[in-house]
């Protein structure tokens, strides 16, 4: 009975520490073997291994999958401005180099996430106070960028990479928030009230230099009626100088003509001395005589 007890427990013995010298890595992790005293750990990859018993030698898994930290609580920023910001920030990092980690963080991987937490409060700071409130708020893509290569630099030491960083919640505090909108919406009023200033003198030298282009097209155009008018009358002139020398009586006679149809208008009544010398084409085609002036007449045109 007792040699059946103590086999069993050889066996017991034999399985436990077999157990604890085999150990399979998965796609998802890498491994480092570590070692008593100063040796260098070793990586070893996906697959099954073999190793020494606790406490000879030990192995600790490092996931080196894309991984997320979001973090639980908005933290205090601010702006180059001096504007307070919470901010709720989301790190994606992968693990490059696990024996830097395992080195830099003294074979204790779990503290990762809390050493990047650390590293993104002051990337993030920095970034915010490189930037004015309106900038931040508009271009929070860059803030998160500027962030991400400070991050990325300060994890190389830890054997990470920083892929990305999202900027879930950009607010303000409650205790400025109203004092900020309504700094914000002065600040759009009166960019809109520039605008409308400026739209209104931009109209008002369109019309100016419309009025300036009209009076010009304007005058040009008397200049030029001026000018054919005058031209006309030269002719007109040349022409009744023309045929007063060939006819001087004709001439006279379309003289006579002008200035009646000038002084009288259809359906004047009027009386007039018959005799007088301006009428005397309307007793004689030739402009003869006129009749005896005692008789006055009364004529209707």
């Amino acid at each position: 009975m007792n040699r059946i007890i103590a086999l069993v427990v050889a066996v017991v013995i034999v399985l436990f520490a077999a157990s604890s010298m085999v150990f399979v890595v998965d796609q998802r992790h890498m491994a480092v073997l570590s070692a008593r005293g100063d040796a260098t750990p070793t990586l070893l990859g996906p697959g099954l291994h073999v190793k020494l018993p606790p406490p000879l030698q030990t192995v600790t898994l490092v996931d080196n999958r894309l991984q997320s930290l979001d973090a639980p609580d908005e933290d205090h920023y601010v702006t180059s401005d001096k504007t307070d910001l919470l901010v709720n920030p989301v790190i994606r990092f992968r693990v490059t180099d696990p024996l830097k980690l395992i080195a830099e963080t003294k074979g204790d991987p779990q503290s990762l996430p809390e050493r990047l937490a650390l590293l993104s409060r002051g990337a993030l700071g920095d970034a915010f106070g490189k930037f004015t409130l309106s900038d931040a708020l508009a271009k929070q893509q860059a803030v998160a960028e500027e962030a991400r290569a400070a991050m990325d630099k300060g994890a190389a030491s830890l054997g990470v990479s920083v892929v990305d960083v999202q900027l879930t919640r950009v607010d303000f505090p409650a205790a400025v928030a109203d004092s900020v909108f309504k700094r914000m919406i002065a600040a759009r009023e009166q960019a809109a009230a520039d605008e409308r200033a400026k739209g209104a003198a931009e109209a008002n030298q369109i019309r100016a230099d419309a009025l300036a282009k009209q009076q010009a097209v304007l005058a040009d155009g008397l200049a030029q009626a001026q000018g054919i008018r005058g031209e006309g009358d030269a002719k007109a002139a040349e022409i009744a100088a023309e045929a007063f020398g060939k006819d001087p009586q004709f001439y006279q006679f379309y003289q006579s003509m002008e200035a009646y149809r000038k002084t009288f208008r259809p359906g004047d009544l009027i009386v007039v001395d018959s005799s007088s010398e301006f009428f005397r084409f309307m007793r004689s085609p030739t402009g003869g005589a006129a009749p005896d002036a005692s008789a006055p007449a009364a004529r209707k045109r």
